[in-house]
């Protein structure tokens, strides 16, 4: 199988130029879905940490790039929403989220920020032993109480000694802040004052009331991500475009 597609093929959520170079890396089997956007990718044609793949290779045998606390060393790693990206040498941290249009988008955070990870919960399963399994959107399975339900949102921890511990807990519900991403309302944050449930296999559809302008406006559940319970968890501007 080829390790490349054709620019022109390449998802509208990349946000990359279409008519430069043929192809462009292809993202790997991995976290995330088809729509992830490669490690490679985001260095070099949306960042410009790298100018080359042999630069970018470079970068990641060197240990440089740390994602969700982890160093990354394939290129074609998948990267999408709520990844957090971590230069620690030359100080720079990113939170993968949305804009207006849907694409992905690179918010410069805090290292404060970048000790932690939002993470949806896809859905959850019983183990050996009668243990709870989350399975969380981006891939990763951790082991929970049964406290948590599926489409809340599970603060993990970054740090070394502490790598995807449960630090915090946004459930699904009305009052609390979410963040759109996908859809028309893309990249909003905004409080759900009501879920209305749907029959048979149309979403659930949740309206929410943005804070700053007292306006609502309605979108479905799959694009739903929980933020923040009083206020939003995260910051929600300065991103690359």
């Amino acid at each position: 199988m080829s390790d490349h597609l054709k620019r022109l093929n390449a998802p509208d959520s990349w946000h990359i130029a279409k008519k430069t170079n043929t192809f462009i890396t292809k993202t790997s089997a991995g976290p995330h879905n088809a729509n992830a956007l490669p490690v490679a990718v985001w260095l070099r044609d949306r960042m410009g940490f790298a100018r080359t793949m042999k630069e970018v290779k470079q970068i990641l045998a060197q240990k440089d790039l740390i994602i969700n606390g982890k160093p990354c060393r394939d290129p074609k790693m998948g990267i999408g929403i709520f990844d957090v990206i971590a230069f620690p040498k030359i100080q720079k941290y990113y939170r993968i989220q949305r804009d207006d249009h849907g694409r992905h988008a690179s918010v410069e955070i805090s290292p404060e920020e970048a000790k932690i990870r939002l993470s949806k919960i896809r859905n959850k399963t019983i183990i050996s032993g009668g243990r709870v399994q989350l399975n969380l959107r981006f891939g990763a399975n951790i082991i929970a109480d049964n406290t948590y339900k599926p489409e809340d949102t599970v603060v993990l921890s970054l740090e070394p000694e502490t790598r995807f511990k449960i630090i915090d807990h946004f459930p699904f519900a009305k009052g609390n802040m979410a963040m759109i991403i996908g859809g028309r309302h893309s990249g909003k944050v905004a409080r759900i004052v009501e879920i209305v449930k749907t029959s048979g296999s149309v979403p659930n559809k949740v309206i929410l009331e943005d804070e700053a302008t007292k306006s609502r406006f309605d979108t479905i559940l799959p694009y739903i991500y929980m933020v923040g319970r009083e206020k939003p968890a995260i910051t929600n501007q300065g991103g690359e475009q």
